[in-house]
């Protein structure tokens, strides 16, 4: 009996957790900010199935460090090993926190074509790392504590002065830990990642 070929994979995700500003305590798949994310990985994997490759990335440590930026390895080896696997697949990322960080500076690279960031902690002007052709969406709570939504809405608009795709989404009320609104902050994840595949889907039309 011949069996069916696999559904090639149209778009690969990744899943970037949070972290903190300074610390080597090694990063663990049991930390808050790992657990945070599952509920975006699962439920990714839930509605696309095999045509989308979701994977959770996990750093070494689970602090920047400085100019040391310490996530930023692992999570480009991530990119490039699941893009070595599928070539030519176009990629999109979804991080948190420290995660919308790490997203905005793997948003140079030609093979990222979308960014959601939620309550991005985007310091230095990360967003200028964003090369034009990156459609970005930034959720971030009016509440939030610990990261700066006016810093989040400041980037989106020097990225649309910039002409780049980009949009915030404010979450009245909304804190950092994304407790709170928590359909809104799935069905985002959910939404972006189905537009970007029905894009993707168009262009590869003849």
């Amino acid at each position: 009996m011949l069996r069916r070929a696999p559904d090639p994979v149209e778009l690969i995700v990744l899943v970037l957790p949070g972290g903190t500003d300074h610390s080597y305590q090694p990063f663990s798949p049991r930390q808050p900010a790992a657990l945070r994310m599952y509920p975006f990985t699962w439920s990714l994997r839930a509605r696309f199935g095999r045509r989308v490759l979701v994977r959770q990335v996990r750093y070494r440590f689970y602090g920047w460090n400085g100019a040391q930026n310490s996530p930023i390895p692992y999570a480009r080896k991530a990119l490039d090993d699941l893009s070595r696997e599928h070539p030519g697949v176009p990629v999109v990322l979804v991080g948190h926190s420290m995660g919308g960080r790490v997203g905005a500076h793997l948003a140079a690279d030609p093979r990222v074509v979308g960014l959601l960031a939620l309550a991005p902690w985007w310091q230095h002007a990360d967003w200028r790392f964003i090369h034009d052709a990156v459609r970005v969406v930034a959720i971030h709570g009016t509440a939030d504590q610990r990261t700066l939504a006016r810093r989040t809405e400041k980037g989106v608009r020097e990225l649309v002065a910039r002409g780049v795709d980009a949009t915030y989404v404010p979450v009245p009320d909304g804190g950092h830990g994304m407790l709170d609104h928590i359909g809104l902050w799935q069905r985002a994840a959910l939404d972006f990642v189905g537009r970007t595949l029905a894009g993707v889907r168009t262009r590869e039309r003849p």
